[in-house]
């Protein structure tokens, strides 16, 4: 696929306030492999390739194993997750699939019981914000880096 507009080329200061998100969640306590799954996960709901590479990278830069990013799409049949990011894997399907529940009291429950009140906010401004460069990536056709390799082949 080609890439229909460099946006962040175009304006990167745009993407200020996304970015603002981003460091305010790095502020609180929540883990920054179970923030990778969170990333991961909702972009494999959403098929955005460039935030899949993307995140998939970081996590294992971080010391994610393959194991647990190749099976995190039937993380339910898995026993290689813990309850809190089980919990935090609930809330972003929830949270990600929106058409599909709203984001129900037993979801809600679930992540309630796993974080405190500011975890669960930031849990889900950091859903929230994955959402969202999903859409930008996936909208633009945002080349991943081995759709660049490939075309320059």
């Amino acid at each position: 696929m080609t890439q229909r507009l460099n946006f962040y080329g175009i304006d990167a200061k745009a993407f200020d306030p996304l970015m603002a998100i981003e460091a305010t969640i790095k502020t609180g306590t929540l883990e920054h492999s179970l923030l990778e799954l969170v990333k991961i996960r909702a972009s494999q709901i959403n098929g955005c390739a460039n935030c899949l590479h993307m995140h998939t990278s970081d996590a294992r830069k971080a010391g994610e194993t393959e194991a647990r990013i190749y099976l995190l799409d039937a993380w339910r049949e898995s026993n290689l997750y813990s309850d809190r990011e089980r919990a935090a894997l609930t809330w972003t399907e929830a949270l990600t699939k929106v058409t599909q529940g709203h984001a129900s009291d037993a979801d809600f429950a679930v992540a309630r019981a796993a974080f405190t009140d500011q975890e669960l906010i930031h849990l889900t401004l950091a859903i929230t914000n994955i959402n969202a460069w999903n859409r930008i990536a996936i909208g633009f056709r945002a080349e991943h880096p081995h759709d660049k390799l490939r075309a320059a082949a």
